[in-house]
């Protein structure tokens, strides 16, 4: 076994590695860009190495930055880890060119499936089945055609989603193809873009396997990846309800096969599409040649450390696991934490973690890179930490995994977590009934907005703890009452969280109070500050609240997996102080501006796309909010923008001058 690891990765999976790493008594070795000097990662491993700026190009995609580093501590072998360089065929051969291991499959296994073209042919030849579809297409339109509508547009190179594009007919092709290729282009350097058929209703079905280098190769059963957001998965889950044992052992046959085909060692998934109709008809997609973000449901259900085993098959060991010795215990979901806001139509969002609460228990597990001080910029993933429960059968962990988000929270950094515990609880999600059109199908009643009145109500109340007096002996001119003569009159607080704003009135104090949330009636409060949190008794109801305060005032609240930035407005009329019929196009995120689609001048309508930005490797196109003409342009292709920040103002042709 090797003495010293390097972790060519950041985040939750350089936090995972290492902890095996420490358990196995191995000497882990950390890279940093400096956006991530002060990162958990760093923190956590026993030496780091800084690789530079954090622009892709000088920190962790820079192969010779990374070799340098493994070499100079002493490592011995480099774990990839999962994105970044991990599915790179050079960085595997420029490894074994340094005299380091590579944690991962020979490079030729990256190569030939790392291009999904040739990935196909690989597969189909060794009899394993393949979606219908056409590569190194010419013509579009023509290869559209004969495969039959809809079709699927997708990278050759590359995965995790990027690039992916529907098209469901003809006249969406011409734009479908140059965003794909547009995309492929910048996230792989390579914008060959495979056509396939689209199978209706379909589910993501994914086998792991496990291959050493003596020629052993293993399945470890499937994980239903279906819950999916623009080919993003959220959710996943081993075993998959789908599957029968027959399935499993034949759809298991075929994911050792596909390995076997190209000399796989190490660690790999086989994803597979299986249609809701006809569970017994699958089709390979392609295979992924590393760790998988979802591995900790296998691990559970199975038992077995896959980051152990994939140290152990790189320094030589062969496998020690038969077929027969595999067992399934339980039911393991996973759920992703992503730096987005889903009310906000999912747009990365970024921040410093003011507070953190992550949850702990029995069967549960939480791989995360967060820490209270993280800065979540927009260089990276926006993927945060991941949040896994076990139980003894699929309801039971669907409900420890609910029970977990509900004690999760992220504040100073907007995320998903409220949204999940809505998809974890979906009537469709209980029962399995899934595939990977749901969440987009029901997205509005996942992704339901509107703050709960009693979070004005807690908001409120803490700004009126804020303005009392902490020194004893207050007299009535001292405190924050409205206090007059005979009499008492509210405190009015401004307040909004998210898109909604309201006028809160208290009065009282504190301790005992009556709140009136705008036009409603008037309800007895009480709030007091306890251990970084706010216990609020309202209308009859107790509840707790983590709190955190941003530099700029922003009062951070959450429970039950909800997380609210509160904000507090001098004058209610300020932010209507610009003509309401104008279209102002702001950022829905920190990113860089792509492409600019406008100038001033043009005459455009409500839609039409004017800029796209890019932030976290997903490209947003940002549209024209109001018919009119662009009379403002702020920004130029590769300009960095923050969340919020003007980008054009759209005149309505009738107010302009």
């Amino acid at each position: 076994m090797f003495d010293a690891v390097l972790v060519a990765n950041r985040g939750e999976i350089a936090v995972r590695v290492i902890r095996t790493l420490r358990r196995l008594g191995i000497r882990s070795v950390a890279v940093y860009s400096d956006a991530d000097a002060d990162a958990r990662h760093v923190r956590e491993a026993d030496t780091a190495v800084r690789l530079g700026p954090a622009e892709a190009a000088r920190s962790y995609l820079s192969i010779p930055d990374v070799v340098r580093a493994a070499v100079e501590s002493g490592a011995q072998a480099v774990h990839p880890g999962y994105g970044f360089l991990a599915e790179n065929a050079a960085f595997a051969q420029a490894c074994a060119d340094a005299g380091l291991v590579f944690v991962g499959p020979p490079a030729s296994a990256i190569d030939a499936m790392g291009d999904k073209i040739r990935a196909k042919a690989t597969v189909s030849a060794a009899g394993v089945p393949v979606v219908p579809g056409k590569s190194d297409v010419d013509d579009f339109a023509a290869a559209a055609a004969e495969v039959g509508y809809p079709v699927l547009l997708k990278p050759s190179a590359g995965g995790g989603g990027k690039g992916m594009r529907l098209v469901t007919e003809p006249a969406q092709l011409a734009a479908a193809v140059e965003s794909a290729q547009r995309e492929a282009r910048g996230a792989f350097g390579d914008d060959r873009l495979l056509l396939e058929r689209f199978v209706e209703s379909p589910r993501h079905i994914e086998i792991q396997v496990l291959a050493d280098a003596h020629g052993n190769v293993v399945h470890l059963a499937e994980r239903e990846c279906s819950l999916q957001r623009r080919h993003q998965k959220i959710v996943e889950e081993a075993p998959s309800v789908l599957l029968d044992g027959d399935t499993r052992a034949r759809m298991g046959a075929a994911a050792v096969e596909a390995a076997r085909s190209v000399g796989y060692v190490g660690a790999g998934t086989v994803e597979f599409i299986v249609s809701s109709a006809d569970p017994g008809e699958f089709f390979f997609m392609e295979m992924n040649t590393r760790l998988q973000v979802e591995h900790p449901v296998t691990e559970l259900v199975t038992g077995i450390d896959l980051v152990e085993w994939q140290l152990r098959v790189a320094a030589g060991e062969p496998l020690t696991l038969r077929q027969e010795d595999v067992r399934l215990d339980g039911h393991a979901v996973e759920a992703r934490v992503y730096a987005e806001d889903p009310a906000r139509g999912f747009v990365p969002t970024g921040g410093t973690v003011l507070r953190l609460a992550e949850p702990c228990g029995d069967h549960v597990r939480v791989d995360s890179g967060l820490r209270e001080g993280t800065q979540v910029g927009s260089n990276y993933d926006p993927m945060l930490a991941k949040v896994v429960a076990w139980g003894p059968d699929r309801a039971s962990a669907l409900h420890r995994l609910d029970r977990a988000l509900a004690e999760t929270a992220v504040l100073g950094v907007h995320t998903n977590v409220a949204f999940l515990r809505a998809l974890v609880t979906d009537d469709d999600v209980r029962v399995g009934r899934l595939d990977t059109g749901l969440v987009e199908r029901k997205l509005e009643s996942l992704t339901s907005s509107g703050v709960p009145d009693d979070v004005f109500v807690a908001a409120a109340l803490d700004r009126l703890i804020g303005l009392y007096p902490q020194s004893p002996g207050a007299g009535p001119w001292d405190v924050p009452s409205g206090w007059r003569l005979g009499t008492s009159a509210s405190v009015t607080f401004r307040l909004r969280a998210e898109q909604d704003e309201t006028l809160v009135r208290v009065e009282g104090s504190p301790g005992r109070a009556l709140v009136t949330i705008g036009d409603g009636e008037p309800v007895e409060a009480a709030a007091e500050r306890v251990d970084h949190g706010l216990a609020v008794h309202c209308g009859g109801r107790y509840r707790r609240y983590l709190r955190a305060e941003a530099p700029d005032g922003t009062l951070w609240l959450a429970r039950d997996g909800l997380g609210v930035a509160i904000g507090e407005r001098p004058n209610l009329l300020a932010s209507h102080a610009e003509n309401v019929d104008a279209g102002p196009v702001t950022s829905p995120m920190p990113g860089t501006v792509l492409v600019v689609k406008a100038a001033p001048g043009d005459v455009v309508s409500a839609g039409t796309p004017l800029l796209v930005v890019e932030a976290m490797k997903m490209e947003h196109t940002i549209t024209a909010p109001v018919d009119g003409v662009v009379t403002e342009l702020h920004v130029q292709a590769g300009q960095q923008v923050a969340l919020d920040e003007p980008l054009a103002l759209v005149t309505p042709e009738e107010q302009r001058p």
